[in-house]
């Protein structure tokens, strides 16, 4: 795995893919449990007996979790890890998501992350966007997309 540990060799990786992460298989028990955290308790996530009645044919992931879970699949990426040493690393938003696919569980996903821009907004602060791609195995459509933000403070 290559590190990045200047922001003049991020700047130069815009345009590319930095790699993608392993599978996780998302289990009921997880759905179960986000839904109860949530509130989010609609019959397509937590009951698999009239889940399977619909299109769908079983209980489907939330597409909110899909995006909750983004650094999760994340860790472990294989690719170019980015290694900046900031002060500190904010999670400062999103630019637009798409729930492109449902996601049935018991199915896995992975995450595949590129690198869209890198601007400056003050001093040693920079602002990071990537373009974040929820694959789910099997399929040609992936789950999700969305570009996320990061600011780092270096």
């Amino acid at each position: 795995m290559r590190a990045v540990t200047r922001i003049e060799e991020l700047r130069a990786l815009v345009g590319q893919e930095l790699g993608v992460g392993p599978w996780l298989v998302m289990t009921q028990d997880r759905v179960n449990a986000f839904a109860e955290v949530t509130g989010d308790d609609q019959f397509i996530h937590v009951d698999p007996v009239r889940a399977a009645k619909t299109q769908f044919g079983g209980t489907i992931v939330h597409g909110f979790l899909t995006l909750s879970l983004l650094p999760l699949l994340a860790r472990g990426r294989e690719g170019i890890a980015i290694d900046l040493n900031p002060a500190i690393a904010v999670n400062y938003g999103l630019n637009k998501v798409r729930f492109v696919l449902p996601v049935r569980v018991g199915r896995s996903v992975r995450l595949r992350t590129d690198l869209l821009s890198v601007e400056d907004v003050s001093p040693r602060v920079y602002q990071v966007i990537y373009r974040q791609t929820v694959e789910v195995a099997g399929e040609q459509k992936p789950a999700m997309v969305a570009e996320s933000i990061t600011r780092l403070y270096l």
